[in-house]
C-alpha cells in the first residue's frame, strides 16, 4: 500500500508507474484504493463509476477498469456535503460528520472488493488517501492504516520533497502514528525531486536511521505527468496556457468542476492554446468556450454569474463565437435548470445562460454508461461516456448534436450552429472527433492521444524501475 504524507504528494502517479512497472515483469497487477474523493470519476464497462486515477491505474495494468478497484467514492457537492458512492452506485448524501459516523459499515464492502480484485491477481497494489498520519480520522479510518490494519497490507510512505520539509513529513508522520500504525509502515519514498542526487544521499540514510524505515527510493521529477489525466483540480490554476498555438480554448474553472481530464488531449495539442479561467479572471478572446461537467449545476451555475463570467460568454456569442457546453455546462446554457426532488441540495429553480431553447429538470436515476456514435453535422465518429442526472428538452432539442450507435440522439444545437450542448463526455479523448472539432475551427490535430498516454506510461515504469526498489517492495508484499 502506497501512502502519502499529505494530499498530492504523488501517490496516483507512482502507483500508475509501478503497476506498469509489475506489468511489464509479466505479473499479473491489480490497482485498488478503498476510499476516494474526486469530482473527476470514470465509467467502469461494469455499469458504475470509480475515481479516474484508478482508471488510469487499470489502464497501466492492461485491464478495464472495475468497480472493485475503488469501492468507496466521495463526490463533493454544494451544501449537502458528498455524495457517496459505494461499489459504483451512489447510495445517498452526507456530511462529513455524518460520513464519519458511515465509515465504519463500509470496511466491509471495501474488504469484499478488496478481496475479489486479489483473487486473480499476483500482486495488488492499494493507493491511500491524504495524509496518514490524520489522527482525527483515524477512528473508523477505511482510507489509509485503518484498511491496512484490516488486510494486514505493508504500507510505503510517500513524500514530497518538492513542497518542502522532507525531514518534517517523515519525521512527524513517524511521531503521529500510533506504534500499531507505524509498524506497517516497511519503508519510505523521496518523491519529485529536482537536481543533484549526490548531495541528498546522506539525507536518506539520516531519514532512514532516525525513522527506522528503509528508504525505497528517491524518486526525480517526473515532467511527462503532465501528459497523463489528473485525479485533483487542484492543480488546474496552476496550468499555465501554452504562449503559442493558432486556437484558443477557454474553459472557466467552475466551483465544482467535474470530469475537467477530458481536457488534457486539448491541453497536449501543439496548435491548441488551452486557458483554464480562474476566478477572478475574465475569460479572454478565444475561438471556442467550453462550459465543463459540474457535480453541482445550479450552485456552480450562480457561481458562474458571481465571477461576471456570463457578460463575458455573451460578449463572445454576440461576437459570432462558438460555445460547447458539457453535461452540467449543457444544462447551464439552457433557459431554466430545475431541481424540484433536491438533489443537489435544496428544492429550487434557476434561469440558465439562454443561449440554448432547452430546459433541464434535475430528476431521476444517474446514468452511467460508455457510448459511441458519430456527431451528425460531419459524421465525425466518437467514443465517451455519459454520467449525469437530469433530463433536458425544448425546441433546440430538434437539432442534436449527437446520435448514438443506437439511434439515440444526445445534446442541442442553435438555429445559427454556433452554441452546442451535450451529455456525453470524453469526446476530445478520441483523435476522430477531437480532429473535427479543432478542424471546423481551423485548425489542425497532431496527436494521437491514446499512443502518448501509453508511451508516457511505459516512460513513467522505466522511471519507478530506475529510482524505486520494487525488489523490496515485492518481498514486502510476499
Amino acid at each position: 500500500m502506497f501512502q502519502g504524507t499529505g494530499s498530492d504528494v504523488g501517490k496516483s502517479l507512482i502507483v500508475a508507474g509501478v503497476c506498469r512497472a509489475f506489468t511489464k515483469r509479466g505479473l499479473r497487477v491489480r490497482p485498488f484504493k478503498p476510499q476516494n474523493m474526486s469530482n473527476n470519476a470514470a465509467v467502469t464497462p461494469d455499469g458504475g463509476e470509480i475515481g479516474r486515477a484508478q482508471a488510469l491505474q487499470a489502464r497501466a495494468c492492461g485491464l478495464p477498469a472495475s468497480v472493485d478497484m475503488n469501492p468507496v467514492l466521495l463526490k463533493p457537492q454544494s451544501e449537502i456535503g458528498a455524495q457517496v458512492v459505494v461499489q459504483g452506485k451512489v447510495i445517498g448524501n452526507a456530511r462529513a460528520r455524518e460520513y464519519q459516523a458511515m465509515k465504519p459499515k463500509l470496511l466491509p464492502a471495501v474488504l469484499e472488493s478488496y478481496a475479489r480484485i486479489g483473487a486473480d491477481a499476483d500482486l495488488v497494489l492499494v493507493e491511500g488517501a491524504g495524509s496518514a498520519a490524520e489522527i482525527n480520522l483515524r477512528e473508523g479510518d477505511i482510507a489509509n492504516m485503518g484498511f491496512a490494519r484490516a488486510a494486514n497490507c505493508p504500507v510505503a510512505l510517500i513524500g514530497d520533497i518538492d513542497r518542502g520539509g522532507i525531514f518534517a513529513q517523515i519525521f512527524g508522520t513517524r511521531a503521529a502514528l500510533a506504534p500499531e500504525d507505524a509498524a506497517m509502515i516497511v519503508g519510505f519514498i523521496v518523491n519529485k525531486f529536482r537536481g543533484d542526487r549526490s548531495l541528498f544521499e546522506g539525507a536518506m540514510a539520516t531519514i532512514a536511521e532516525r525513522s527506522g524505515w528503509p528508504a525505497l527510493g528517491l524518486l526525480p521529477f517526473f515532467a511527462e505527468a503532465q501528459r497523463l489525466p489528473a485525479e485533483d483540480a487542484f492543480g488546474l490554476g496552476a496550468v499555465a496556457a501554452r504562449a503559442t498555438g493558432e486556437l484558443t480554448i477557454a474553459v472557466p474553472m467552475l466551483a465544482r468542476i467535474a470530469n475537467f481530464d477530458e481536457f488534457d488531449p486539448l491541453r497536449v495539442e501543439p496548435s491548441v492554446r488551452l486557458v483554464f479561467v480562474r476566478p477572478g479572471e475574465a475569460i479572454p478572446l478565444a475561438d471556442l468556450i467550453i462550459l465543463p461537467g459540474s457535480k453541482a449545476t445550479i450552485a456552480d451555475l450562480a457561481f458562474f454569474q458571481d465571477q461576471g463570467w456570463h457578460v463575458d460568454l455573451l460578449a463572445h456569442a454576440r461576437r459570432g463565437g462558438r460555445v460547447l457546453g458539457i453535461c452540467g455546462g449543457y444544462q447551464m446554457l439552457g433557459t431554466s435548470v430545475a431541481d424540484p426532488q433536491g438533489i443537489e441540495g435544496p428544492a429550487r429553480e434557476a434561469e440558465g445562460l439562454c443561449l440554448l431553447d432547452v430546459e433541464t429538470v434535475l430528476t431521476g436515476e444517474k446514468t452511467l454508461r460508455e457510448v459511441e456514435g458519430v456527431r451528425l453535422s460531419d459524421k465525425a465518429p466518437f467514443r465517451g461516456y455519459e454520467m449525469h442526472v437530469g433530463r433536458t428538452s425544448g425546441p433546440d432539442c430538434a437539432r442534436p448534436l449527437l446520435r448514438f450507435a443506437d439511434g439515440r440522439f444526445d445534446g442541442a444545437t442553435s438555429r445559427d450552429g454556433l452554441i452546442a450542448g451535450a451529455y456525453v463526455h470524453g469526446l476530445f479523448a478520441d483523435d476522430r472527433q477531437r480532429a473535427a472539432w479543432l478542424g471546423s475551427l481551423g485548425a489542425r490535430s497532431e496527436i494521437a492521444y491514446d499512443a502518448t498516454v501509453e508511451r508516457t506510461l511505459d516512460a513513467l515504469a522505466e522511471h519507478c524501475e530506475a529510482h524505486l526498489d520494487l525488489d523490496a517492495m515485492l518481498n514486502a508484499a510476499r
